[in-house]
């Protein structure tokens, strides 16, 4: 009988080393990803022309989302009054001339103060850039100090280049001729643009108002619209419902911090002593609504204003600073805490939207931004093809 063979794990014998069997090879796991091209670039080509759509009709967009948004924050007045068996149509002409009414009186009001203002501001520009003249010229300046030193810098580069510190090189003057200024095409301009400012307040006003007038009837318009099939109805209402709450309390939210910040600012401008503070105050407050933009204008005119009254320029960099810090306070904790509890936005994707509202349509873009994100955070949570968008701006 033959005897059995070795184990292969096992060691032969004398000197050599034993043989191990190699690991079986295993086969890559693969996931394939399905894509649709085609899809994919449709989906890039529609976004595309929606843009530039936006951009072209920026005209008309602009006075019409104003037009909605001022109709959805006066809604609950008007709706108020209705309870109390008054006419819709009636309710809603007393609303809007309350609402032109407080515009005029406030604008009356406050006049005297804001023509003192604008009537200040070129002389305070003025003794602004010199004082920054003066600081440049002053020999024991830091100014003066750093052009020195740039001075010494370039003449040691033309040093080390081998041209001479005396010897400039030669440049040629190209002259252009540019045509006059004409003080009657400037009027022309300036009296149409503010005829066409007054037309498109004019516009938004009328537009809100039919809409307050009108009532429910668009809403029972798109939920026909929507089709036969009652889960769609449902789903169509409870868009516009979440639509409306949405930013009835987002507008009650920037009513109610743009107050706050009109108080503190009228509050630290008195403590001051800084003239005009109420007016300066409402200013601040209504500008306080463009995001951003807003309370760096005012900061920069309110600094200007201080300088030209108490001619110091550490006084007019406190008062700009104090602007800035309050909205800053306002804007970055309350507006911010509210405006979370309010939508629930991501406030990175509201700042990445801001930044594409305000390039697509400047300061209307930045101020109509954040109610256009709403909206469309609150339709992209109703619509299953819309699930990705409401996940981004999500919390």
């Amino acid at each position: 009988m033959a005897p059995s063979a070795t184990p292969v794990s096992e060691a032969p014998a004398g000197n050599e080393y034993p043989v191990v069997q190699a690991p079986e090879t295993v086969p890559a796991f693969t996931i394939h990803v399905p894509v649709d091209a085609r899809g994919l670039a449709l989906g890039i080509l529609a976004t595309v022309a929606l843009v530039f759509a936006l951009d072209w009709m920026q005209k008309l967009c602009v006075p019409l989302l104003l037009g909605i948004f001022i109709a959805y924050t006066l809604n609950p007045l008007v709706a108020g009054l209705e309870r109390i068996r008054i006419p819709r149509v009636l309710a809603s002409s007393l609303v809007m001339l309350a609402v032109v009414s407080a515009l005029v009186l406030g604008t009356c009001a406050l006049g005297g103060q804001m023509q003192t203002i604008v009537a200040q501001l070129p002389e305070a520009a003025s003794k602004l850039s010199a004082e920054f003249v003066s600081m440049r010229d002053d020999p024991r300046g830091s100014l003066q100090k750093m052009q020195t030193a740039m001075g010494e810098m370039e003449k040691a580069t033309s040093q080390m280049a081998g041209i001479q510190p005396g010897l400039k090189p030669r440049t040629t003057h190209v002259v252009i001729d540019t045509p006059g200024f004409k003080l009657g095409d400037y009027m022309w301009a300036g009296s149409m643009g503010i005829l066409g400012l007054v037309g498109q307040v004019a516009m938004v006003l009328f537009l809100a108002f039919f809409l307050l007038a009108g009532g429910n009837t668009f809403k029972r318009k798109l939920v026909r619209l929507a089709g036969p099939s009652l889960s769609r109805k449902k789903i169509t209402v409870a868009i516009l419902n979440d639509i409306n709450d949405s930013i009835q309390k987002y507008m009650f939210m920037l009513l109610v911090t743009n107050m706050l910040l009109g108080m503190l600012t009228w509050i630290a401008f008195h403590l001051i002593g800084l003239e005009n503070a109420g007016a300066w105050a409402v200013a601040a407050g209504l500008l306080h609504v463009i995001p951003y933009l807003g309370p760096l204008f005012t900061a920069a005119a309110t600094g200007m204003a201080a300088f030209m009254q108490f001619d110091s320029l550490p006084m007019a960099l406190m008062v700009s600073g104090a602007s800035l810090a309050i909205a800053t306070l306002v804007g970055t904790f309350v507006m911010t805490w509210m405006t979370g509890k309010i939508a629930k936005m991501n406030a990175a994707a509201v700042f990445v939207s801001l930044l594409f509202w305000a390039w697509l349509w400047g300061v209307w873009g930045m101020l109509l931004g954040i109610p256009v994100i709403v909206i469309l955070k609150v339709v992209s949570q109703h619509v299953e093809q819309m699930q990705s968008v409401a996940e981004l701006l999500g919390e």
